[in-house]
């Protein structure tokens, strides 16, 4: 008796067909297709299709024992046929790939095919026959409910499941961020989310807000270029009970932080070395600010970092107020949530190995709120903003393709108006100008 069973055999054992389930399968190749067919009974493809060669093999050979005895002919070949030599792989035509359909092509071929026919439709839209055949049948066999349709998209939960990949795996990397920051920072690659969904993914993965108490206010003012108005100010953490000062020097007009330096107290010197070597890398700004700090300000005669700025001529600001001097005071308050709350150092190099490349993201790779949303602090300072607007805009701006800094715009050379009196600035420096006796 014929076993014609398909139950799958234990793990290790080929799995063997009787010659009955060989030909029920290959009539329903007929019928239903390839992909159909493997699917339904559980057997590869490539099985059923060598199953189809045998027979189309067989039935030859038997049609050709059949047939009377005829001498079979040779084809004639010239000597300049058999002298050619054969083409080599590089010399051969590339072979034709199969093209993807999207489901709107897919319904528009299917709906011409039930007017038109299928040979005018493929003829018409340049589709094979044979593509449109299979997807008339797999919407007849989605109309029974039996497989997907060709003419839908992928299924919407994949969509948003691809989508809170996306939330979490960015807040997984930057854990300091919160919800607004998370969309503007897939927006920037051209994901485009809202901020209540982001704001419900990440609260259903552990996500709690900071209760923070906002003050409001209504005067605000920005720096016209870059370098026009520095900012700086102190950070103070302690990194294994050891005390330490972060200066952070902040660009108003592009929010770039242009210098940082970190020591172990408020110290003059230090000021001076990290402004001086801010200056040596972007050149010098118009003017600067910082609060009444001992490290910037004497209250008695000239503090050393105002003797060097009087040196320099840049003009400076003494904030009487914290919320005169807020640019900064807000990107330490952000730089304590994304950095300082999120790591645990364990001495203070490491810190500055960690900071430098946190401070470097920042300039380069995190989105800002004050310049739009798209853009961060490195796009609107080197004057290349018009630029990655656009190239977000065309979808061509992904994670890690940066604009190059060779590509960067510096002003270096301006003629500004105070008070009716010109002035020429070359690189940062203030030049004379003739005047009329």
């Amino acid at each position: 008796m014929t076993n014609t069973s398909t139950e799958a055999k234990p793990s290790g054992q080929r799995r063997t067909y009787s010659e009955r389930e060989r030909r029920r399968i290959l009539k329903d190749l007929d019928k239903d297709g390839l992909k159909e067919t493997a699917r339904k009974h559980g057997v590869p493809k490539s099985t059923i299709c060598n199953w189809k060669r045998k027979a189309r093999e067989k039935a030859a050979a038997t049609k050709r024992a059949s047939a009377p005895h005829t001498p079979a002919k040779v084809p004639k070949t010239t000597a300049k046929q058999s002298d050619k030599p054969a083409k080599s792989p590089a010399q051969r035509p590339p072979r034709r790939t199969a093209r993807r359909y999207t489901p709107s092509e897919r319904a528009r071929a299917i709906e011409h095919a039930a007017v038109h026919g299928v040979s005018a439709t493929a003829k018409e839209l340049g589709i094979s026959r044979y593509s449109i055949y299979e997807w008339r049948r797999q919407l007849e066999r989605a109309n029974r409910g039996e497989g997907p349709s060709p003419t839908s998209g992928p299924d919407p939960a994949d969509i948003e499941a691809q989508r809170d990949r996306e939330i979490l795996g960015e807040w997984k990397k930057h854990p300091g961020l919160g919800p607004s920051q998370i969309r503007n920072q897939l927006r920037r690659r051209g994901i485009k989310v809202g901020v209540a969904t982001v704001r419900r993914v990440m609260t259903d993965a552990g996500y709690r807000p900071p209760k923070i108490r906002r003050d409001p206010h209504d005067k605000r003012y920005e720096a016209v270029r870059p370098n026009g108005l520095w900012h700086l100010d102190f950070v103070h953490r302690y990194i294994n009970k050891a005390s330490t000062f972060t200066l952070i020097l902040i660009d108003d007009h592009s929010r770039f932080v242009v210098g940082h330096g970190v020591d172990d107290a408020e110290r003059s010197k230090m000021v001076l070395r990290t402004f001086e070597d801010a200056v040596q890398r972007h050149g010098k700004p118009e003017t600067v600010m910082h609060d009444k700090g001992a490290a910037f300000w004497s209250w008695r005669g000239s503090s050393k970092f105002t003797a060097l700025l009087t040196e320099l001529g840049i003009d400076q600001i003494v904030a009487e107020k914290k919320e005169h001097n807020g640019k900064v005071e807000v990107f330490n308050g952000n730089l304590a949530k994304e950095f300082f709350n999120q790591h645990r150092f364990y001495d203070l190099s490491e810190m500055r190995r960690r900071l430098a490349g946190h401070l470097r993201w920042y300039n380069h790779g995190r989105t800002h709120h004050a310049l739009g949303g798209l853009l961060v602090p490195a796009d609107r300072y080197f004057g290349r903003a018009d630029e990655v607007l656009a190239r977000i805009e065309a979808g061509a701006l992904r994670e890690g393709d940066e604009l190059g800094l060779s590509e960067r715009g510096l002003e270096l050379f301006k003629v500004v108006s105070k008070g009716g009196v010109p002035e020429l600035w070359l690189c940062g420096q203030r030049l004379g100008w003739p005047t009329k006796k």
